[in-house]
């Protein structure tokens, strides 16, 4: 039977309390670390050799689906009844607002080291010690907005000129495309600037602190953030109902994408599952 995604602003006291003490327990074990070291393993850009599987490439909604149901089937193996929230960014936008309460993520760093110093998640509290990063910091940071260079969240209409791309995506499959659902949701712009930066991307960038690295995993915010993409993929889906996972096929040895990226039926590292394997998910989950 399929669980339930929520709203994490309709989470209960009970519901959100059950949540973090799931998660704090799969750092403790040691697990988490590991989805940190996955997701910086699998950070591969444009300008690098070798396959994208993660980001700048098609499958960085499949990629992100699988590693979603990962930990959350590491935090179920804890508390049966907790599922991922996800945070709706079109709608709570404050920086006070769900999910920034002192009993779910806790707020925003403090001005001088961005460091956080409310919530389960904070230094401090003594159970969120960040041991996999990019930098030597051992802390959470977040800069929620970018208060030395404001910057919004993606609006209703931002995730809308997504949704209603009936195509996927589209060749050379990468960050530089303008047409297709994939990068308009994923975000890859062109030019300078704010503006270069979209709806997913867009929001990394106005958390700020650790959510602007490879290690962004670290700031638990990354999970509910994906959640929320996660369902803007559904939501893509039900509107195009004959559009699928693009491409189909793999790209040619003639083209620069050769071995680059991962077709509808090809292996999606590092599990032994393919895109095709993962549009359809709603054996396993629904959202609310």
């Amino acid at each position: 039977m399929a669980y339930v995604r929520k709203d994490a602003a309709t989470l209960t006291k009970a519901e959100r309390r059950r949540f973090v003490k799931a998660l704090l327990e799969v750092k403790r074990r040691g697990e988490y670390d590991e989805f940190v070291r996955t997701h910086v393993e699998y950070f591969s850009a444009d300008g690098e050799h070798g396959l994208r599987a993660a980001h700048m490439a098609p499958s960085f909604l499949p990629w992100h689906r699988r590693f979603l149901l990962d930990l959350e089937h590491a935090l179920r193996r804890v508390d049966s009844s907790v599922t991922l929230p996800y945070w709706d960014w079109t709608r709570d936008r404050g920086t006070t607002s769900a999910p920034w309460t002192a009993d779910l993520l806790g707020g925003n760093g403090r001005r001088s080291d961005h460091q956080v110093m409310t919530g389960p998640f904070a230094h401090r509290e003594g159970n969120w010690t960040i041991t996999t990063g990019v930098t030597d910091e051992e802390f959470l940071t977040r800069d929620l907005g970018r208060r030395g260079a404001p910057i919004g969240l993606p609006t209703k209409s931002d995730l809308e000129w997504a949704l209603k791309d009936p195509v996927y995506d589209v060749a050379p499959w990468n960050s530089t495309v303008t047409r297709g659902f994939r990068n308009k949701l994923e975000g890859w712009g062109g030019g300078r600037g704010a503006t270069s930066w979209r709806n997913h991307n867009r929001v990394h960038r106005w958390v700020g602190g650790t959510m602007l690295t490879g290690a962004s995993v670290n700031d638990p915010v990354f999970w509910l953030h994906h959640a929320f993409v996660d369902l803007q993929w559904h939501r893509w889906q039900l509107r195009h109902r004959m559009s699928r996972y693009l491409p189909a096929t793999p790209p040619g040895r003639d083209d620069q994408q050769h071995a680059r990226i991962v077709a509808r039926h090809q292996t999606l590292p590092p599990w032994d599952v393919t895109p095709d394997e993962l549009e359809d998910v709603s054996h396993l989950y629904r959202y609310a």
